[in-house]
């Protein structure tokens, strides 16, 4: 679809939530009700376990930046626009522009290490009450910090590049190697970045007093930067055998003498393994996501404002299954009163959980109550059920030379 006719959707503030119930606007209340989601047992016909759906919020106490929370890309940084899937893969010139920007931002990602909300998940699975994790992130720390609990990465996943010929898929960190070997000056600039300290602070406007723009998943943004001199290498694979494309014709994989792919190359292009806007999630990955929600009879969502579809149409399936869905995220999420219009007003949170709580304050003290509790649930509901259920759960001046 050309780009004129996409729309990145809800770059604008969402409506404030309602919290439900009420006293899950305190970090107390909201743990009670949390446990109430978690100790009682779902409608009848429903598996006992939770599923867990993730998004870019939970990963800004690691330091990286989300898109529409208070900090987020499509807040602080009103330009940016995310490179189409089409636009890279018909374009060299594009591909310069995103392995650019990406280079300078791999440091960062690669550095920045799970926190304590992806933590408690862990923690959360060895109580019993979660059971599978789909994820927006491509910053993989779901697999890094609970490896046993079964992690659906949704949009991908930037630990590797993927040849869009072969679909062979190479280490990011190997890749990255490559791309400053290609791009010396570039290779440069990152390490006086780094060693002033541009690429750690946290604050955005710092970040643009010091000429760079964060934004998320590691695009880093230096305005006037040449980013029509970035050389990016081939898919090693198809150099050495070009492959026959989709129609048929041979696939041509030229470089120059120091390895660098040509504007003339139709194939051995390499990508990052993410689906890109405009792109669309694999059969495979989207089965996987339906089949996780399918066999969960509760729906916790954490981080996320449910903007993208893909992500959206899993709470609706949850919902449209009668599963009871508790939201935790700060500002507003996507037709988020459909999730809760026909709760109980009276109900304590075992049909439903909305607080804006952060992730990293509220999932490591729940883990703490729980722990506690050995497992059982103080509310007014019978404490022998609640336990039988959970039991169940079980800058341009280094450029000057390009620019002249």
């Amino acid at each position: 679809m050309p780009t004129s006719f996409m729309r990145i959707p809800y770059r604008d503030l969402l409506p404030p939530p309602n919290i439900i119930p009420p006293a899950a606007a305190t970090l107390s209340g909201a743990i009670t009700a949390l446990q109430e989601f978690f100790y009682n047992p779902p409608p009848s016909g429903l598996p006992p376990s939770t599923v867990v759906l993730t998004g870019a919020g939970l990963s800004v106490a690691s330091g990286l930046a989300d898109y529409r929370g208070v900090k987020g890309t499509y807040r602080v940084n009103k330009t940016h626009r995310p490179i189409y899937h089409h636009e890279f893969v018909s374009s060299h010139e594009t591909r310069k522009r995103y392995w650019a920007r990406s280079f300078l931002g791999w440091t960062t990602m690669s550095m920045a290490n799970p926190n304590s909300g992806h933590y408690a998940l862990r923690d959360l699975g060895k109580l019993g009450v979660v059971k599978n994790i789909i994820t927006q992130n491509v910053d993989s720390f779901h697999p890094r910090a609970h490896p046993e609990i079964p992690t659906v990465e949704l949009h991908g996943y930037l630990r590797s590049a993927v040849c869009i010929t072969c679909r062979n898929e190479y280490p990011r960190d190997v890749f990255q190697t490559d791309l400053a070997r290609l791009n010396p000056v570039w290779k440069d600039f990152l390490k006086e970045a780094i060693s002033s300290g541009a690429l750690d602070t946290e604050d955005p406007n710092e970040k643009r007093n010091r000429g760079i723009k964060m934004n998320a998943d590691g695009d880093v943004e230096v305005p006037g930067a040449p980013y029509t001199t970035f050389r990016y290498p081939a898919c090693p694979t198809c150099l050495s055998n070009p492959p026959p494309l989709a129609d048929g014709t041979k696939g041509v994989v030229e470089v120059d003498k120091d390895g660098a792919l040509e504007s003339s190359s139709n194939a051995g292009i390499l990508k990052p393994a993410v689906i890109m806007f405009g792109d669309s999630i694999s059969p495979d990955v989207k089965h996987a996501a339906d089949k996780a929600i399918d066999s969960a009879g509760r729906l916790l969502v954490l981080g996320t404002s449910l903007a993208t579809y893909s992500a959206w149409r899993l709470a609706k399936r949850a919902k449209d299954r009668g599963m009871p869905i508790a939201v935790i995220n700060m500002g507003g999420v996507r037709g988020e009163e459909a999730f809760f219009s026909d709760l109980d007003p009276t109900q304590p949170g075992n049909q439903g959980v909305r607080t804006e709580i952060s992730t990293e304050s509220l999932l490591p003290a729940l883990v703490h109550e729980m722990r506690k509790s050995g497992g059982r649930s103080h509310s007014h509901h019978d404490d022998r059920q609640a336990a039988v259920a959970f039991e169940r759960t079980n800058p341009a001046e280094v450029f000057k030379d390009f620019l002249s």
